[in-house]
């Protein structure tokens, strides 16, 4: 199984930072998901939602990042390790690195979004989550 690493990234406002698959995506083209990728060879799933947050958005979180959820894909090949982390970062600091787009979206227009297998399901558990209402300031 492929370990993939993904970062539910939290702004001042409860925005979430999400990212739009551009169409050369060899992996779920034209749809939203996380930052985030392929954990490489050495590094942990925590180590790689950091590296990956920074290559895809030049952004690092203001606080270590904290396992939410693990979700194994079996269809997929890949198992799937949601992170999430508050930031002082706003649209004004985000560098797109990867994709066609990287927005800190409002939670409640999130999920209205058509997104990679799985991160719907484990966005709506985060936003009712006692770990997204704390990192609401």
């Amino acid at each position: 199984m492929i370990q993939i690493a993904c970062t539910f990234v939290v702004d001042a406002t409860g925005a979430l930072l999400l990212q739009l698959r551009d169409d050369k995506a060899p992996y779920h083209p034209n749809v939203w998901g996380l930052p985030g990728g392929s954990v490489e060879e050495g590094e942990t799933p925590a180590e790689a939602s950091v590296r990956e947050l920074w290559e895809e958005a030049s952004i690092s979180p203001s606080s270590p990042v904290r396992l939410f959820a693990r979700q194994e894909l079996p269809s997929e090949s890949r198992v799937k390790n949601y992170f999430y982390a508050p930031t002082d970062a706003t649209q004004a600091d985000v560098v797109l690195g990867e994709g066609a787009a990287m927005l800190f979206i409002p939670a409640a227009e999130a999920l209205a979004r058509p997104f990679t297998p799985g991160t719907a399901e484990i966005l709506d558990r985060f936003l009712a989550s006692p770990e997204y209402a704390a990192l609401r300031r």
